[in-house]
């Protein structure tokens, strides 16, 4: 007999393992790890996960009390390893087993099942994400061929488009009126036969100049060290980690490319993660520029027939290289030499909801389950993988640092010019660009180049003010301030995502709510008033394009957006964070930071590092082909460490600074910090909730050293969709247990009507 341990899948901390099952002998074979399977649960059909198949049931359970499994699902989406990888995730992590499993299935896969009578077998409810089959039609050959009648003008017409090979049936239906009649006859009659192939969905190509890896004639004494560093770390197959810091430029991607190549002669895969879509087009064009159809591409912004075809062709063998966002680690890539995190100190690597992970942690647990090299490359590198390798050891494995600090060729790095605001002010310029700046873009425009402007928010402006009563429109529903578009004349909240129509909020020709004044004013800076100020500046000398989350909200819109820029002769591209990492444009000579302070501004203690990032990245965007480049800074705090290491372009002064801070105020990497949210719609109810946890974790801890709890309090954003919410943080070890901790501590104190308990290990998110 066998037996299948499943993990049920019910969000709630109360199963914190799964159950077993014994596999009827219809079933054997059928039932494997990995596959999804109906069971009984608490007298009810339920979906499951098989985690492992064993020869007798868990310790202490009865054989004869195991129920059978009653269906299976859905074929194997997961192995063994990932398995194990799921179950290390929801310790880590705090979260149910389900959840931790749920991103290895198969996209489009849901929970729910139904079936069409109580006879027949129970199906999952799953978006359309299958297999496409399309009808090709072609020729047969034959020694007599079929000669239709004079009157049989489309099955001639037919027959002439199939001459020249064959053709889809939907082409044939939409160039010739009753072709699929005409089809059916000719096929009746031996001329033709109709097949199905799979449609491989999700491959989309692109036109950017940049999308294409031309190969070096020599590597350049960095890259050199560091495919050296990365083969050995691969052939030592115990999951070593090499962290690539190289300057923008330094050809990290060659570097990749190299590494790949290399496992792949081993006839060993990679997992390839990028940090915003907006760079998939890109990465994908040169990794397939090298590596062709082997390439499978995984992202949110696919459909999920797309997403499912690329799996697919990972799951079947048919590629081995998988490119895209933090969600690719869960390929199921069965033979892993290599995986690789581009821009690691990225915070788009750390999930936002449950389960609630960090690619970069995970990818190191992946990578010493499967035996094969994490690689890590950043110009800016995080200051916990900074520090890990200054420890040359973590969690059991190598950390090793490999530097490279020069561009390949004649390229070097761009000059970077700090301009104070202050003191433009005082001189009398209220313009949004600094006159040097404004000098700047005049000699792009004249020399015909390409430049790039910055700015880490979107809309026309922050948000509306009474100038009289200090009055700003704020969300009803959560506790922001509403951010007004001029073009669509709307106020929107970018919590949860709600607009108002201008006449439902003040705009600046409405009066205020508070006083009903009529001077109602726009504070601070959107991408929208930028690029009017700019096609004001620029006339028909060049072409401005904005891309921010506005702009590339639908599907393609990052791709279409960059090549439209690469194509242009004379352009200035206007846009946030997402234009700052990775965008390779060797014609874009400036780079403009139009507010340099807003991340320093946040509430944060990470703000310095979050704004030293920012600003190294988009300026390594400049002076990447032969004419040298340029950045402006504009701020009004020119002072700052971060903002003077990026003039310098020297990490270590900003580095020691931030670290004895760190250290002083007790903050990563010197400790492990989680955040735990309490929400719901009563007050009182959340707040009694999170005291009583946060009692229980002081006793729980009061003799233990190196942990500390601060709170209860709330949290800054704390309203957002109409639901109150407080939060309190926890300092452990850095190699501390904590997420295991606090879930037994929150499953202790048992569930509190109308209150939601989130636990966020390792957060990135302090609001």
């Amino acid at each position: 007999m066998s037996y299948a341990h499943v993990v049920v899948d019910i969000h709630t901390r109360a199963l914190e393992r799964g159950y077993d099952y014994l596999i009827p002998d219809e079933l054997a074979g059928e039932v494997l790890v990995g596959s999804t399977v109906l069971v009984d649960f608490s007298h009810r059909p339920l979906v499951g996960y098989v985690v492992a198949v064993t020869d007798r049931p868990g310790r202490g359970v009865p054989a004869d009390k195991v129920n059978p499994v009653r269906q299976v699902l859905a074929s194997p989406a997961f192995d063994q390893g990932a398995a194990r990888v799921a179950a290390w995730m929801a310790r880590e992590y705090a979260c149910p087993p389900c959840d931790a499993l749920r991103p290895f299935l198969a996209p489009g896969q849901q929970v729910r099942v139904h079936r069409e009578s109580d006879d027949a077998p129970w199906r999952l409810v799953c978006e359309r994400s299958g297999p496409v089959d399309v009808r090709w039609v072609s020729l047969c050959e034959t020694d007599e061929p079929y000669v239709p009648r004079k009157n049989a003008s489309r099955q001639r017409a037919v027959l002439e488009a199939l001459a020249a090979g064959p053709v889809r049936m939907a082409e044939l239906s939409a160039t010739i009126s009753g072709a699929a009649q005409a089809v059916g006859t000719l096929e009746k009659h031996g001329a033709v036969k109709v097949e199905s192939r799979r449609r491989i969905r999700g491959g989309d190509e692109t036109t950017l100049s940049s999308a294409v890896a031309p190969r070096p004639a020599q590597l350049t004494a960095g890259q050199q060290a560091a495919l050296a560093a990365i083969d050995e770390a691969r052939v030592a197959a115990a999951g070593d980690v090499v962290l690539v810091d190289g300057v923008t430029g330094s050809g990290k991607t060659e570097v990749y490319l190299a590494a790949i190549e290399h496992a792949r002669a081993e006839g060993k895969g990679a997992l390839v993660l990028v940090p915003e879509i907006s760079l998939t087009a890109q990465t994908v064009g040169r990794f397939r520029s090298r590596f062709g159809d082997d390439v499978a591409v995984l992202h949110s912004r696919l459909s999920a027939g797309e997403r499912y075809d690329q799996w697919d062709l990972v799951r079947q063998g048919h590629a081995h290289v998988v490119v895209g966002a933090r969600s690719a680690l869960f390929a199921p890539l069965s033979e892993v030499g290599l995986i690789i995190i581009d821009e690691e100190h990225e915070g788009s690597y750390k999930q936002g909801s449950t389960p609630r992970y960090h690619a970069r942690e995970l990818a190191a647990q992946l990578a010493r389950e499967r035996g094969c090299a994490l690689v890590l490359g950043s110009a800016t590198p995080s200051i916990e993988s900074l520090a890990r390798c200054q420890e040359g050891s973590w969690a059991g494995v190598r950390w090793t640092r490999v530097s490279m600090p020069e561009r390949p060729g004649s390229s070097v790095m761009p000059k970077v010019r700090i301009v104070d605001m202050t003191q433009q002010f005082a001189v009398g310029n209220r313009s949004i660009f600094s006159r040097e700046l404004k000098d700047a873009l005049e000699g792009v425009l004249e020399r015909r180049e390409k430049a790039v402007l910055l700015l880490n928010r979107r809309g026309f402006a922050t948000f509306l003010m009474c100038r009289e009563c200090g009055c700003v429109p704020e969300c009803p529903h959560c506790s922001t301030s509403l951010t007004y578009h001029e073009r669509t004349h709307e106020l929107a909240c970018h919590t949860c995502g709600r607009t108002w129509p201008s006449l439902s909020f003040p705009d600046p020709a409405a009066r205020c709510p508070n006083c009903g004044s009529r001077y109602m004013g726009a504070f601070g800076v959107g991408t929208q008033r930028v690029e009017d100020e700019l096609a004001m500046l620029v006339g028909d000398r060049g072409e401005v394009i904005r891309m921010d989350a506005d702009t590339t909200s639908g599907k393609g819109g990052h791709q279409r957006l960059l090549e439209r820029f690469d194509a242009a002769e004379c352009a200035i591209l206007v846009g946030t964070q997402m234009i700052a990492k990775g965008l390779d444009f060797p014609e874009v000579t400036l780079v403009g930071v139009i507010n340099a302070d807003t991340t320093l501004k946040l509430p944060d203690f990470r703000a310095g590092e979050y704004t030293y990032d920012l600003l190294e990245q988009v300026a390594g965007r400049a002076g990447r082909g032969e004419r040298a480049g340029e950045v402006i800074v504009q701020t009004y705090w020119a002072s700052h460490p971060a903002i003077q290491a990026v003039a310098r372009h020297d990490r270590a002064a900003f580095l020691q600074a931030e670290l004895e801070d760190r250290r002083d105020a007790g903050y990563p990497p010197y400790v492990r910090l989680a955040n735990v949210i309490a929400s719901g719609r009563d007050a009182r109810t959340v707040a009694m909730a999170l005291d009583d946890l946060a009692a229980a974790l002081r006793k729980r801890l009061q003799n233990e050293r190196g942990w500390d709890v601060l709170g209860p309090s709330d949290c800054i954003k704390a309203r957002v969709k109409d639901r109150v919410r407080r939060h309190l943080m926890v300092k452990a070890p850095p190699e501390a247990a904590v997420g295991e901790l606090l879930d037994a501590e929150v499953r202790a104190m048992g569930s509190r009507p109308g209150v939601s308990i989130v636990i966020d290990v390792d957060c990135r998110d302090l609001m």
